[in-house]
C-alpha cells in the first residue's frame, strides 16, 4: 500500500498536508507500471491529458498515442514543444541574477505556492521518488504529479531514473520536490511555460507550471545540481562525453560542451554517411559543388554522458585531468537531422526495435502502429516541429559506459550561419581550432547560442546561453558559476581544448560534420603532442589557434574549411567584418561578470579581451600544454 511506504519518507509539512487524506496515491513498482498509466489504461486509442482550468474551460494539454515501440505525446500548440528560455522565476530571497517572482508579477509567492497545493489536494496523485545525478553520488528527490500526466512521470523517470516502491528505503528525506501543476499556466502565466524555483533552507521546491519536460523534469533537476554544487564548490558540466577507440586500439575521451544546438548529442553519434559509403565534408551554397571524405575506418564510440557531466568531488582522483560521470538515467535525445530513413542506422535501430517501450515527444504517432523518428510532427502546414525528441534510457544504448572517465579533450560547439563577401557573419570558425585555457573559459562564459537553434522557442540572431552554456537553468549569481569554472580549468591543467563549428564553415553548408571529423582525427592522434608547425595563429584572436592542415587516413582536407578566410567566396576582408561581430559580442556579454566577486585571474583574461589582446596575452595569463 501507498501508505506504508509513505511512511518511510520524511516528508515536508505542506506535502503532508496535500497527502493526509488521500486514499489514491500511486507511488509505481515498475516502469511498465507508469507508461499504462501514461496511456490511461488504453492501449488502443489515443489518450488525452486535459484539465479543467477556471474560466478557461476543459484544455487538452497534449495527446498520447499507443504505438508498437513505445508513446508518442504531442502537446496541442506549437509554443509548448520547446522549451521557452526564460521559463526560470525564483521565489526566494537567496542570492541571484534570476528574475524573481514578486518583481515579475508584483506579488508574493505564498499563495501561488498555496494555491498550487490546494489543486493537488484535488487530484490523483502520482509521487516519483529518485535519486537526482544518479544512484551512486545523486541526491534524494522527489516528483509530485497528477495521475493523468503520467508520459511526464515517465519521462522524468527515464531521464533521472526512480526508486521502485519496494525499494524505498526508510528514512528517504528528498531534498528537492518537483510540484507538477500544469493549469497555473494559463490561470496566472498568459499560457507561459513557467518553472518556480523556490531553495528553502533544507529543500529546493520547484514548481513546474507546464508538461514539457525540458524545463524541469531535465533542467530542472539541472539546476538542483548546480544550486548544490555552488554550495559544495564543484559543477555538473553541460556537456556529452564519449571514449573513442580507433582501429588500432588507442583510446581518447572527449567531452563536448556547448549551448542546446552545439553538437552534445552529435557528439556520440557515429559520422553520417552518404549510401557509398563516402561522408561529404561540405556543401559549398554558392557554386553546390561536394567535398567527399572517404573514410575505411571509422572510430569505436562508448557514450559516457550526453548532457549532464557530473564532475563531483568524489571521482577527481587529484590528477591533472578532469574526470566525469553521467549525472543522468536517460537522454533527451534531438533528432531533428534525422530527416528520412537511413540517415542515422544507429538511432534508428535503437528507436525502432527497443528492448522497452520509449516516450517520443513531437512525432507523428498513430495508435497501433511503428512511431519513426523521421516522422515529425507539423507546427504548422509545411513545417516541421524543430525539437522532436526521444527519451533514450542509457541502459539501452550499446556500450555505454558507466564508470568515471578522464577528460582528454574538452571541445565547445557553436551553431555558425553561412559567410561570404556579400553577406559577412561570424561563420568564420574554422574546422577545428585549438584554444588556449583562458579562452575556453571565455567561450564558456559566452557560450554563444549560435544561428537557428532547434531547441528553444528564441532563435533569432546570436544570443548567449550564458555561464557554462547552462545558465539558463542556474538559480545562483553568473560570477559564482565563472569562478566555478575557472577553478576547475587550472586545477585541470592536462585537459585540453578545442572548438569546432556546426551547421556552416564559410560558404559551405557542413552539419556536425567538424566534430566528427576532429574526433576521428584527435582520437588518431591519441596523446601526441601537437608541434607548432601544425598551428597556425587564427586571424581572430578569439579563435586562438587555427590549423596548418588536417590529414586524416592520407587525406588532407582543404585549406578553406581550416582557415575560412581563404575561400575564395569569403576572402580576408568578410572574414575581419566577422571577426567584429564575434569580438563586439563577446565584449558585450563578458562586461556583466566584471563584479567585485570576480576571480582576479579571470578579471585579467576578461579585460584582456576588452582591450583586444593578442593570442600571446591569453597566453601568458595561462600557458597551454600542447
Amino acid at each position: 500500500m501507498a501508505d506504508d511506504i509513505l511512511k518511510r519518507i520524511i516528508l515536508p509539512k505542506e506535502l503532508n498536508d496535500v497527502l493526509k487524506d488521500k486514499h489514491d496515491v500511486i507511488i509505481a513498482e515498475s516502469r511498465d507500471e507508469i507508461l499504462s498509466m501514461a496511456l490511461g489504461g488504453n492501449e488502443k486509442d489515443i489518450f488525452e491529458v486535459a484539465y479543467d482550468v477556471p474560466g478557461f474551460g476543459r484544455i487538452v494539454e497534449a495527446t498520447v498515442a499507443p504505438c508498437k515501440n513505445g508513446a508518442a505525446v504531442n502537446y496541442t500548440e506549437a509554443y509548448m514543444r520547446r522549451r521557452d528560455p526564460d521559463c526560470m522565476v525564483i521565489a526566494d530571497e537567496g542570492e541571484t541574477d534570476k528574475p524573481r517572482y514578486g518583481d515579475l508579477y508584483d506579488d508574493d509567492f505564498q499563495g501561488l505556492r498555496a494555491a498550487t497545493f490546494d489543486w493537488l489536494k484535488t487530484q490523483e496523485l502520482i509521487l516519483l521518488p529518485f535519486m537526482a545525478g544518479g544512484m551512486e553520488l545523486g541526491y534524494p528527490a522527489l516528483l509530485v504529479a497528477p495521475k493523468n500526466a503520467a508520459f511526464f512521470v515517465g519521462g522524468l523517470g527515464d531521464l533521472q531514473g526512480f526508486i521502485p516502491k519496494s525499494q524505498v528505503k526508510e528514512g528517504f528525506k528528498p531534498t528537492a520536490i518537483i510540484y507538477l501543476a500544469p493549469p497555473f499556466r494559463h490561470t496566472h502565466f498568459d499560457g507561459k511555460q513557467i518553472v518556480v524555483h523556490n531553495r528553502l533552507k533544507n529543500m529546493h521546491e520547484l514548481f513546474s507550471y507546464n508538461l514539457y519536460p525540458g524545463p524541469s523534469a531535465k533542467k530542472g533537476i539541472y539546476g538542483v545540481l548546480l544550486n548544490i554544487g555552488e554550495q559544495e564548490g564543484w559543477v555538473t558540466v553541460h556537456g556529452s562525453s564519449v571514449k573513442v577507440i580507433t582501429p588500432y586500439d588507442n583510446e581518447i575521451v572527449i567531452m563536448h560542451e556547448g549551448a542546446s544546438g552545439g553538437g552534445k548529442s552529435e557528439m556520440i553519434e557515429y559520422m553520417h554517411k552518404e549510401m557509398d559509403g563516402r561522408a561529404i565534408l561540405g556543401k559549398n551554397l554558392i557554386t553546390n559543388d561536394k567535398i567527399y571524405l572517404e573514410l575505411k575506418y571509422s572510430c569505436e564510440l562508448k557514450p559516457v554522458t550526453d548532457d549532464m557531466a557530473l564532475c563531483h568531488p568524489d571521482i577527481q582522483n587529484g590528477g591533472k585531468r578532469l574526470r566525469a560521470t553521467d549525472a543522468e538515467q536517460g537522454w533527451f535525445l534531438r533528432i531533428n537531422h534525422i530527416t528520412q530513413y537511413g540517415t542515422d542506422p544507429q538511432h534508428e535501430k535503437l528507436s525502432i526495435h527497443p528492448k522497452e517501450p520509449l516516450i517520443f515527444l513531437n512525432l507523428q504517432g498513430v495508435p497501433g502502429s511503428t512511431c519513426l523518428i523521421w516522422e515529425h510532427i507539423m507546427d504548422e502546414p509545411g513545417k516541421p516541429c524543430p525539437n522532436p525528441r526521444v527519451i533514450m534510457p542509457r541502459r539501452l544504448v550499446p556500450d555505454v559506459v558507466d564508470d568515471p572517465v578522464e577528460i582528454d579533450i574538452r571541445s565547445f560547439g557553436i551553431r555558425t550561419p553561412t559567410c561570404n563577401k556579400e553577406k559577412p557573419s561570424y561563420g568564420i570558425i574554422g574546422y577545428f581550432h585549438v584554444l588556449p585555457p583562458s579562452l575556453a573559459w571565455l567561450w564558456r562564459l559566452v557560450a554563444p547560442r549560435g544561428h537557428a537553434n532547434p531547441s528553444i522557442t528564441d532563435t533569432i540572431g546570436m544570443t548567449s546561453e550564458g555561464v557554462g552554456s547552462y545558465w539558463p537553468f542556474a538559480t545562483g549569481k553568473r560570477v559564482t558559476q565563472a569562478n566555478l569554472l575557472l577553478k576547475q580549468i587550472i586545477d585541470t591543467p592536462n585537459t585540453r581544448f578545442a572548438l569546432f563549428p556546426n551547421q556552416n564553415v564559410g560558404a559551405y553548408e557542413v552539419g556536425f560534420m567538424p566534430q566528427w571529423v576532429a574526433r576521428e582525427y584527435l582520437a588518431r592522434r591519441g596523446s601526441a603532442k601537437f608541434k607548432q608547425e601544425h598551428f597556425v595563429e587564427a586571424k581572430c584572436s578569439l579563435l586562438g589557434y587555427a590549423l596548418n592542415s588536417l590529414r586524416i587516413d592520407g587525406i588532407f582536407l582543404p585549406k578553406g574549411l581550416l582557415q575560412v578566410n581563404l575561400q575564395p567566396e569569403v576572402g580576408n576582408e568578410a572574414y575581419e567584418a566577422g571577426a567584429k561581430i564575434l569580438e563586439d559580442f563577446f565584449k558585450k556579454q563578458l562586461a556583466k561578470f566584471v563584479t567585485p566577486d570576480l576571480d582576479p585571474l579571470g578579471k585579467k583574461i576578461i579585460e584582456c579581451c576588452i582591450c583586444d589582446g593578442t593570442l600571446k596575452d591569453y597566453l601568458d595569463l595561462i600557458p597551454m600544454k600542447i
